[in-house]
């Protein structure tokens, strides 16, 4: 049976802000449905998805009841087993995203203990790893162009990347000591996180002429993570409210933002979403703390409504920043 859940705050202090994210979702007739729940077979298994394609195919990672984290892929109700990239050096593997041809890609820990990028696609394993101290491959479009995270040797300064037809242009938020760019769609939109002066961090988007769009904070947040976006820009993530519990989040350009909480959870987290507007993401068993897979679509709950493309204006706002935190968020 699906669940409707329509915009709703649980904690104190939260009402205000639920009151007026109910209103705006109202107006847009808009509903976020649960279709189901998923684990990667085994015992203690943390299972955290990360991308959905356009053919509902899923990856994500698992990190089991030791500490090592893999990747897996999802296509119905079959799992792939573990994936593992053979120069995993530190039982660090993850999938982060998937495109239509079932090509994904991700990152692994090497022999030095840094970060490097791969894709995996008909069962072999390519290594990218452009800047050898620190590269993350997080999203990957129909066309095979990509996105991620990078510390150039030239600057230092751990910056997003976007790779277009083979070319690699690295770009970060003005002032920034950390911006990831966590997917990239068909129209080559960027969406992503940048960190603040107190590693707190908040969203942004790059639209196709390089325009930056930031931050996207939702009010009331004290920390929001962009994850991934779909052909039409609509984007999801997660956020902290100032009780310090985190909402999955739907944010539609240039201005409406629409919560999803799974029921009795206070950790929500929405990590892809697909053409077709389905949604996979994970929420926290606040009993048992292990993370669960999920599965929502989008729908309009009442009149068809068009979600509009994203059309702002608003520009990038500049502030000063020290240190961030480089390790990337599930």
């Amino acid at each position: 049976m699906k669940k409707t859940l329509r915009l709703a705050g649980c904690a104190a202090g939260f009402a205000a802000f639920a009151v007026a994210l109910a209103l705006a979702q109202q107006a847009a007739a808009i509903s976020i449905e649960f279709v189901n729940q998923f684990d990667y077979p085994g015992s203690g298994n943390q299972t955290r998805p990360q991308k959905i394609n356009d053919k509902g195919q899923i990856a994500g990672i698992v990190v089991d009841a030791s500490g090592v984290s893999f990747g897996f892929s999802l296509r119905g109700s079959n799992f792939s087993p573990p994936l593992i990239d053979p120069n995993d050096a530190g039982a660090l593997t993850e999938a982060r995203g998937i495109n239509n041809r079932g090509i994904i890609c991700g990152d692994y820990l090497d022999s030095a203990g840094a970060f490097e990028g791969f894709f995996f696609s008909h069962g072999t394993f390519t290594n990218y790893a452009p800047e050898p101290t620190f590269t993350i491959v997080l999203g990957i479009n129909n066309s095979g162009d990509f996105c991620g995270s990078e510390i150039p040797s030239s600057t230092g300064v751990q910056s997003a990347f976007v790779n277009l037809g083979g070319v690699k242009t690295d770009f970060a938020i003005p002032n920034a000591t950390a911006t990831l760019a966590y997917q990239i769609n068909d129209a080559n939109q960027v969406c992503g996180y940048f960190n603040d002066e107190n590693a707190l961090s908040h969203g942004f988007w790059r639209d196709t002429n390089n325009k930056l769009h930031a931050p996207i904070d939702p009010a009331g947040s004290t920390t929001t993570i962009i994850f991934g976006n779909n052909d039409r820009n609509m984007m999801v993530g997660r956020f902290i409210d100032g009780a310090g519990l985190t909402h999955g989040l739907l944010f539609v350009p240039p201005n409406r933002f629409f919560v999803y909480d799974f029921p009795g959870a206070t950790f929500t987290s929405l990590n892809g979403i697909n053409r077709s507007n389905q949604i996979v993401g994970r929420y926290t068993d606040p009993s048992s703390g292990i993370d669960h897979g999920i599965l929502l679509q989008v729908v309009n709950s009442g009149d068809s409504v068009e979600l509009p493309l994203a059309t702002t204006s608003a520009t990038t706002r500049s502030v000063p920043l020290r240190a961030a935190n480089t390790n990337p968020a599930y």
